[in-house]
């Protein structure tokens, strides 16, 4: 059930967003060096590894670990890379990730591959088990301002509780998020 409604919410967002996501690729490649698409090494269901693309932007070159993780995250943001995040319109090459099943909607945020630390605290509690989503329990519930025990916390309670009306809530609680630009931190 989840991956039909999967399906077919990403074939009605991809006929919808098809516009703007040829807009931003634009934007990326006219105001940056490089290729509009990032393709990150991800961690999906039972920790496999699958490539996650997303609007690039941090300039070539930068380190690929978690964006708290570098000294000064603003300086390695293209020109446009800061409006995109917060904006979220970085995450809408990812509808190819949920199209392809590497992803759903919802679930918890996939790990880089080298956040060894986030990854073990999820297979302690199971949360490997499940798709990694677009968004989730924890973006709604903090996002970028948690620290990632609270994250795993969210992910084990979405775990537990997992259904299509709580799916429904979190796309809804995301909208929300993204239109108020609430908790991003970079």
């Amino acid at each position: 059930m989840k991956r039909l409604f999967d399906l077919m919410l990403g074939i009605v967002a991809l006929a919808i967003l098809a516009l703007p996501i040829i807009a931003v690729a634009l934007a990326v490649r006219l105001t940056s060096k490089g290729p509009a698409l990032y393709w990150s090494d991800r961690v999906g269901i039972n920790n496999t590894l699958f490539k996650m693309p997303k609007f690039r932007s941090m300039r070539v070159g930068t380190p690929a670990v978690a964006t708290h993780l570098l000294s000064d995250p603003s300086s390695h943001l293209t020109p446009i890379g800061s409006f995109i995040r917060k904006t979220s319109l970085d995450e809408l090459p990812q509808l190819w990730s949920i199209l392809k099943g590497d992803m759903s909607f919802v679930g918890p945020r996939p790990a880089l591959f080298n956040q060894h630390d986030l990854i073990e605290m999820r297979t302690q509690q199971g949360v490997h088990q499940i798709l990694p989503g677009l968004t989730g329990w924890a973006q709604v519930n903090g996002r970028d301002d948690i620290p990632l025990s609270k994250k795993v916390q969210f992910d084990v309670e979405y775990l537990q509780r997992r259904s299509v009306l709580l799916d429904i809530r979190i796309l809804w609680l995301t909208f929300l998020k993204v239109v108020k630009r609430d908790g991003v931190s970079h």
